[in-house]
């Protein structure tokens, strides 16, 4: 019983902890804005990708920079990692 009752409680602690590797592409709500469509396919120009990029809080930047460092999580935002990039990650 003892060994159930550790079972169901480290399960939920993982379930109720917020990890730390949770992809801030998701997170920010203000991704669409860097988009001309609706489906986030297409980018915009650099001039109001920079515009946008600028609008943003430092603190979104910063995590969107970093996340754009990272291999694991930059290739599926490939195209807007290489706007974040391209800008020097500019802070």
């Amino acid at each position: 019983m003892r060994r159930q009752l550790t079972c169901v409680a480290a399960l939920a602690i993982s379930l109720g902890a917020s990890p730390t590797s949770a992809d801030p592409f998701s997170d920010l709500a203000a991704l669409p804005t860097f988009y001309t469509d609706a489906a986030m396919k297409t980018m915009k120009p650099m001039a109001r990708f920079k515009k946008a990029w600028f609008a943003m809080p430092k603190h979104d930047r910063v995590t969107m920079t970093k996340a754009c460092n990272d291999p694991a999580m930059s290739k599926p935002h490939a195209a807007f990692c290489a706007d974040v990039l391209a800008l020097g990650g500019a802070n």
